[in-house]
């Protein structure tokens, strides 16, 4: 088994279902919230009094030692890969898009997931990328099987998306997740079968492609968070926790 990779007790996998159970009900929350005119403060905000409200608390708020980030949710639009600070600046628009990302941390164990959100009516190129996307992850879940390797989920990724013209980000990549917000194994949503750490039941991880429409190459804002498209196309991104069962991935983000 790979270096510092945990394997999660049934008490500990229930615990992380409680926490991912809550993640997927806090999407569903702000999902009608998502219209033009609605800064990304405000989803931020509701986002935080929400999730205070069922006793848990935001896991994104205070992150990271040197530049902690200074919100509860990560809202990346348009070319924003990932980790967009919110903002009462931002402004939602009619045909943009959002990613949300969410994780509250519930009886000490992370839930994290996040979904890309239509604002307003779409134009069909950007509906594309976002449903190519959503069954990129969906493709990524079903190769975490036990005893396959970590490069399997990348592989059937990387394939899909870009058979249909797309790229895969490679500087960000899902991962461990239990009582800690980000453990081993690092899980790439590109790479080959057969190659990785070993996937065996107990593990608990997260699958996050980010699907670009042009170069899968990324770029730092000054803020020290924000990821955006080198050449400013859109990227669109779905995540959800999975425990690996000896019958297969069991999705842990699920409202039901």
């Amino acid at each position: 088994m790979g270096k510092g990779i945990v394997l999660l007790s049934k008490r500990e996998i229930e615990k992380m279902r409680s926490a991912g159970r809550l993640a997927a009900q806090l999407l569903d929350y702000l999902e009608p919230l998502v219209k033009p005119g609605v800064t990304t403060l405000e989803l931020n905000d509701a986002a935080e009094a929400w999730t205070q409200k069922h006793g848990a608390k935001s896991a994104p708020l205070g992150y990271g030692k040197s530049n902690p980030f200074p919100r509860s949710i990560c809202t990346s639009v348009n070319e924003v890969i990932c980790h967009g600070i919110p903002s009462k600046k931002q402004v939602l628009k009619e045909g943009d898009i959002i990613n949300i990302d969410v994780t509250p941390i519930l009886d000490g164990y992370h839930g994290d997931t996040s979904r890309t959100f239509f604002v307003g009516t779409p134009a069909p190129k950007v509906k594309k990328l976002v449903e190519v996307t959503k069954q990129c992850l969906y493709i990524g879940i079903e190769a975490a099987q036990p005893n396959g390797r970590i490069g399997d989920i990348g592989a059937a990724i990387q394939e899909y998306a870009e058979a249909q013209g797309y790229s895969v980000v490679r500087d960000f990549v899902g991962h461990g997740i239990s009582n800690v917000f980000h453990t081993e194994p690092q899980v790439p949503h590109y790479g080959k079968r057969g190659k990785g750490t070993k996937i065996r039941p107990g593990m608990v991880f997260t699958i996050e492609p980010m699907i670009n429409e042009g170069t899968y190459e990324a770029e730092m804002l000054s803020d020290g968070w924000t990821a955006v498209t080198k050449d400013r196309k859109l990227s669109a991104q779905f995540e959800h926790t999975i425990a690996i069962t000896p019958e297969g991935p069991e999705i842990l983000t699920r409202a039901d």
